[in-house]
């Protein structure tokens, strides 16, 4: 079974490296496109060290 970490970045890598639409990505998986994006945001700055997606709060 995925956690709740690795279903978030495989659905940041459904719009991002496979090139599957946002919206499609959204209703395929129930989740909102702006949680999509903020976890784009986050995965992507953690990445290069920044600190958390200023929305995060909103995700809990």
């Amino acid at each position: 079974m995925m956690s709740n970490d690795e279903f978030k970045r495989d659905a940041v890598e459904q719009f991002t490296e496979r090139g599957y639409p946002v919206r499609e990505v959204s209703d395929r998986l129930g989740v909102s496109q702006h949680s999509l994006y903020a976890w784009r945001w986050k995965y992507s700055n953690a990445a290069a060290g920044e600190s958390e997606c200023p929305y995060s709060h909103r995700l809990h």
